[in-house]
């Protein structure tokens, strides 16, 4: 651990410098680059120098022990000191935990009703309020997409975009079938139904960058045909590109000249592997959504809202931290199950790396 943390404060130290030089503000990509970088590496940097900023005030504490007068006030510091620095410690261990690459995005969120008849719709629509009302206690902002309602005011599907800070790494957790057990406004008989409601929540896309390896591609030269005159006869000036990996073949044939019509050729086939790379990425992105909220089926669920009981419970946690108050949770203070769910997550990852 010391190896690595050494080798990120020499990493900030080298950014550091890098942002000092004046010509980095001539390059905006860069800059902002390094900007960010030195962002995500300061609370690593500074937990790291508190750490041994305790290692030396426990040496210091030691050496004072030798001296009877100072004894028990060194005994004092070198213990708080000890204390300090296990727990900056344990800080450190979470902090280099390897990051979600997708923590930084915003979020497209799918709320569907499911098995429960106008019961679920009713309920997906409670979600949706829920979610509305713990985003704006985030300072985020929310853009309803689309929303298919039913008479009663229940929703069919909803599709939001969730933009701010931390949407991702804190609203991932909500993926799946969502439970309800309550008394539906819709029952004469005052019996208890299940119910359920599927939640997707997905990065959203960003545009790909695509490059192209020059060694993935034949260039092959030939005559124009169709009209040109002694031009076409003579000049090999049209071109053909093919994609190896992809098999796409892209002519033009426009120009007199074979470096512009290299040029556009190389333009049209960018074009259409960047957007057969979009249409990938969208298949991936259905499939991941497939995977996170299975059938909607009352069996399937990440979380159950027990109305009678006033109680939300995550099944994903153990214990009586798995048990929130529903009125709390249902007026969108979701914050007390996203942290328990963060901690359980970053304590089975810290356990695996310890078996690594």
């Amino acid at each position: 651990m010391l190896d690595k943390l050494k080798a990120v404060a020499d990493r900030y130290e080298a950014v550091v410098s890098q942002l000092e030089d004046p010509a980095v503000y001539a390059d905006s990509a860069r800059l902002a680059k390094l900007t960010r970088e030195q962002k995500e590496l300061t609370p690593l940097v500074e937990a790291y120098s508190a750490y041994r900023q305790a290692g030396s005030d426990m040496e210091a504490a030691r050496e004072m022990m030798g001296d009877s007068e100072l004894r028990e006030l060194a005994q004092e510091e070198y213990h708080a000191a000890k204390e300090r620095r296990e727990r900056l410690e344990q800080e450190l261990k979470l902090l280099l935990l390897p990051k979600d690459p997708n923590d930084g995005k915003n979020v497209v969120m799918e709320i569907r009703g499911g098995v429960g008849g106008e019961e679920a719709m009713l309920f997906a629509g409670d979600l949706l309020r829920m979610y509305t009302m713990y985003v704006e206690s985030r300072g985020w902002r929310m853009e309803i997409v689309s929303v298919s309602e039913t008479e009663l005011g229940g929703v069919k599907e909803a599709s939001l975009l969730i933009e701010g800070e931390g949407a991702w790494s804190r609203l991932k957790y909500e993926s799946g079938t969502h439970r309800v057990q309550r008394v539906p406004v819709t029952e004469s008989n005052g019996r208890i139904q299940t119910s359920a409601a599927t939640v997707a929540v997905l990065p959203e896309a960003e545009e790909v960058d695509f490059t192209i390896d020059p060694k993935d591609l034949q260039i092959d030269t030939f005559r124009s045909s169709g009209a040109g005159g002694q031009h076409v006869n003579k000049t090999e000036s049209a071109i053909r590109i093919t994609h190896l990996p992809t098999g796409v073949v892209v002519e033009c044939q426009d120009e007199r000249s074979q470096y512009k019509n290299k040029d556009r050729a190389m333009k049209i086939l960018r074009s259409k592997l960047l957007e057969a790379e979009r249409e990938k990425q969208d298949a991936a992105i259905a499939a991941q959504r497939r995977s996170q909220v299975g059938s909607g089926d009352r069996s399937e669920r990440i979380r159950t809202y027990n109305f009678p009981q006033g109680r939300v419970t995550d099944h994903r946690l153990a214990g009586d931290v798995k048990n929130f108050n529903i009125d709390a949770v249902m007026s969108g203070g979701l914050d007390p199950i996203i942290d328990a769910l963060t901690t359980a997550d970053q304590a089975a990852r810290l356990a695996e790396q310890g078996e690594a």
